[in-house]
């Protein structure tokens, strides 16, 4: 039997050897970082050498606030700053939904891109807003243009939070340049799951609660995971290479009858989204597992419960379609070799749901 192929990175990506070897270091040397005595500070010491390696990872000069993962973060972010209303794009994560549920929806158009219009339509009513924004969709991989986005929220006296757990390190300058808070999570980069960070441009717009973390975030600080965190972020991620393995799985997907979502526009280098006609993702996901491939269907969150994606549909697709679409995303082990065995599944599937409609 063939060996396994994983092929659902953008969900969670393995750890790295060095995020393992970090974290047990840490855990063998473990003591409070809040504890006055020597190995309190000795522990102190090291959680903030973490915290400055992951904000110089991503070019952060402001501060950074550790975190359970990017969802907390986003709570955080959406929860406690100091604004008068909130705003986010109608293709964020559940994450940010559900942090933020009396928030104002952009509409986006069909390739999910927010509507310039209508966001400067609703930044023009009155009142400070902080704006929920994803680097890069975690289901279609669209990205959106944070520059421009952040010139119209800043124009109108807004804070930009820029949800950014899709995002390899120092993959875009202009979040570091234009963000007022950024989202992140360790166990997307090779990292360890339960850990990631709020960045912070100024902590005066955010209401502290008291506890750890300069007063912004209680519980203990989960040393080893911030040292496992810092670890992953060293290890490059060649984006450049995934990037040319999915131009090539577009291409071929498209060639075999399949319908590439957002088919042109600016999209994450690692994630695709595709459209088999006639076959539901819940029955394409079982037939690529029984074949030792790992893909999933719209967000990890979503997937579980197979609910027509949000996302889709805010770009005008119907339920039917939007039921229809399985996710292939790549990470730092993905091979050209990989990515052929998945197009001659795809094509191996797509010719049997062929044969069953006819």
């Amino acid at each position: 039997m063939a060996d396994r192929l994983y092929l659902d990175h953008a969900a969670t990506t393995p750890m790295l050897p060095e995020a393992i070897a970090a974290m047990a270091d840490g855990m063998a040397h473990w003591a409070n970082p809040s504890s006055p005595h020597a190995e309190g500070r000795a522990a102190r010491a090291a959680l903030e050498a973490a915290r400055g390696r992951i904000a110089a990872a991503y070019g952060w000069a402001g501060e950074t606030i550790l975190t359970s993962g990017a969802s907390e973060a986003l709570a955080i972010g959406l929860g406690r700053s100091v604004v008068d209303r909130r705003l986010i794009s109608a293709v964020e994560h559940d994450a940010a939904i559900r942090a933020a549920p009396d928030a104002a929806m952009l509409t986006v158009d069909s390739q999910g891109l927010i509507d310039p219009v209508a966001l400067e339509r609703v930044l023009a009513i009155a009142g400070r807003p902080v704006v929920a924004i994803q680097w890069a969709n975690s289901e279609t991989g669209v990205r959106q243009p944070i520059a421009a986005l952040a010139g119209a929220v800043h124009d109108a006296g807004g804070l930009l939070l820029v949800d950014a757990a899709q995002m390899p390190a120092d993959a875009d300058a202009e979040v570091a340049m234009h963000a007022d808070f950024v989202a992140i999570s360790a166990h997307k980069r090779g990292g360890p799951p339960g850990v990631g960070a709020l960045l912070v441009r100024d902590l005066a717009t955010l209401l502290p609660t008291g506890g750890q973390e300069r007063g912004y975030r209680a519980g203990t600080e989960n040393l080893p995971a911030a040292l496992g965190f810092a670890a992953a972020l060293g290890v490059a991620e060649d984006m450049a290479k995934m990037a040319v393995l999915r131009v090539k799985l577009d291409d071929a997907i498209g060639r075999s009858g399949g319908t590439l979502v957002a088919d042109g526009q600016p999209r994450h280098p690692a994630i695709g989204s595709y459209r088999m006609a006639g076959l539901a993702a819940a029955t394409q996901l079982i037939r690529f597992d029984m074949a030792g491939i790992a893909v999933s269907a719209g967000s990890a969150c979503s997937s579980g419960s197979m609910k027509a994606s949000h996302v889709l549909g805010a770009m005008g697709w119907s339920v039917e379609a939007s039921r229809e679409v399985v996710r292939v995303s790549f990470g730092r082990t993905t091979s050209e070799a990989d990515v052929d065995r998945f197009i001659a599944e795809w094509r191996t599937v797509s010719r049997s749901a062929r044969a069953f409609a006819a």
